[in-house]
């Protein structure tokens, strides 16, 4: 009896040293830098102040000057370019970089969906006469510009899921990365996004919900959590589109989350390590 309980103890230890060995890895990803000035403002203070470690920055926005000043300003940050080819929000829009016509609407701006939307009828990229040819071409533009003003890019991200409309262009994707020298993400490997388990409607609820994701990470893989930093102030409650009101509630709730010192305990006392997509390129992941 005395062998077994010895022996049980043992394999507790070694199961507790091998976790602290291989312990679980996230990357904490902060979306959508140059759409406001108080998103800018927030993914800042999230990778200062929060458990965030990278930022991805839409180039063709119009707060992408702000956001590259904010970036040289924060060496330290790992930045990825956001590639987008839409404009979702109702009161504030941005425009392509290219004569890239078959992704505009009648006023020059980006489509608002990249999916068919009830709420925004064929005003989305796939009800439209699309040219592989003008996603190629803004695609090049945006990298170009953000490896011009950010040398330190470390990978490519997509907005509303744009690299994944056809195979075509997740495959033009991987042939600008490769190009350019710049991993698509998830490359190298990853072995999951992970979420909310539970509500998220308000700071709290996030918290909480976040909090009990991290329980489900194993030990020894590498995973991924995304959500979109913000204040809510007058600029981000100007902001919005049919279907996604409350943005500015929504998106403070996860500069709260990002800089909660509740989430900064539970990852330490569980032992996660927080890394970059810089981190990937690492040998050891």
């Amino acid at each position: 009896m005395k062998k077994s309980f010895y022996l049980i103890l043992l394999l507790l230890f070694a199961s507790a040293a091998s976790a602290q060995k291989d312990p679980p890895r996230l990357i904490v990803r902060g979306d959508d830098m140059g759409y406001s000035h108080s998103g800018n403002l927030a993914l800042i203070k999230c990778h200062k102040q929060g458990i965030q470690t990278s930022i991805e920055v839409i180039v063709p926005s119009p707060w992408f000057p702000e956001a590259v000043k904010m970036l040289n300003d924060n060496p330290q940050a790992d930045v990825g370019i956001h590639l987008a080819i839409t404009s979702e929000w109702d009161n504030v829009k941005w425009r392509p970089l290219t004569d890239c016509k078959s992704l505009q609407d009648t006023d020059g701006y980006f489509l608002p969906m990249i999916y068919p939307n009830k709420n925004y009828p064929k005003r989305s990229i796939i009800e439209n006469d699309w040219q592989l040819a003008d996603i190629e071409k803004e695609f090049r533009a945006q990298i170009e510009m953000a490896l011009k003003k950010i040398p330190r890019i470390s990978h490519l991200s997509s907005h509303m899921g744009c690299t994944g409309i056809t195979e075509d262009v997740k495959a033009l994707t991987r042939k600008l990365a490769a190009e350019y020298k710049i991993p698509v993400h998830p490359e190298p490997k990853i072995d999951g996004y992970v979420t909310y388990d539970g509500a998220r409607k308000t700071s709290a609820d996030k918290i909480s919900s976040f909090i009990k994701m991290l329980e489900k990470l194993e030990a020894g893989k590498t995973y991924i959590f995304v959500d979109h930093p913000g204040l809510d102030d007058a600029e981000l409650k100007a902001i919005s589109h049919i279907g996604y009101e409350n943005v500015a509630e929504d998106r403070q709730g996860v500069t709260d989350l990002f800089t909660s010192d509740k989430v900064k305990t539970a990852i330490k006392e569980k032992g996660i390590k927080l890394i970059s997509y810089n981190d990937l390129t690492d040998s050891k992941h």
